[in-house]
């Protein structure tokens, strides 16, 4: 069985009247007033191609949502999309000048962060619970630690052997586990 073009159509009578002809229109449109609405926008926007091209887009938008009233317009339409686009480049205008102005980030990127307060607080609690050890214990730790000396060179530089060094240091651990949790910090 054949079907005609106007059977094979499921769109109903009204749309499928509409849309060609809408669509034609936005051709016929497009091809006759984009370029010169293109160079007229351009000036507008100081030579902002995209921003340019993006206005003649949303004009041609406006222009195919009032085909209507196009199709019923005598004369021609460049005067309607030339007023359109002109208004579309002002409520940009507007729209940015009513928003607060966008400062330079650079100066925030000088600033010390969160992360370096956090890590002078972290050096204070450290020194502090370093201060609550034994003079000999605190030297284990801070050669071996502090200074990254193998257990053989910080014996060396404190003149003890190696063994104590080792003693030291494990007391001296357990000792600050302990000095660090009075002041709250857990592992």
């Amino acid at each position: 069985m054949r079907k005609d073009a106007a059977v094979a159509d499921d769109r109903p009578p009204g749309a499928r009247h509409r849309s060609v002809p809408d669509e034609e229109l936005m051709r016929a449109l497009y091809r006759e007033h984009a370029g010169p609405l293109l160079a007229y926008v351009l000036r507008l926007v100081a030579g902002d191609r995209q921003r340019a091209e993006d206005v003649v887009q949303e004009t041609l938008i406006r222009a195919w949502k009032n085909a209507g009233q196009l199709n019923r317009a005598t004369g021609s339409v460049r005067p309607w999309l030339v007023t359109v686009a002109r208004r579309i480049v002002i409520d940009a205008h507007r729209s940015r000048q009513a928003r607060p102005q966008e400062v330079d980030p650079a100066p925030l990127e000088v600033m010390p962060a969160e992360d370096e307060i956090d890590k002078a607080l972290w050096l204070m609690t450290l020194s502090d619970a370093l201060d609550d050890l034994t003079p000999a214990h605190r030297e284990a730790l801070v050669e071996t630690y502090f200074k990254g000396r193998t257990v053989n060179e910080a014996a060396e530089a404190l003149g003890i052997p190696s063994g104590t060094v080792r003693s030291r240091v494990f007391y001296a651990l357990r000792s600050m586990k302990l000095a660090l949790e009075e002041r709250g910090v857990q592992a």
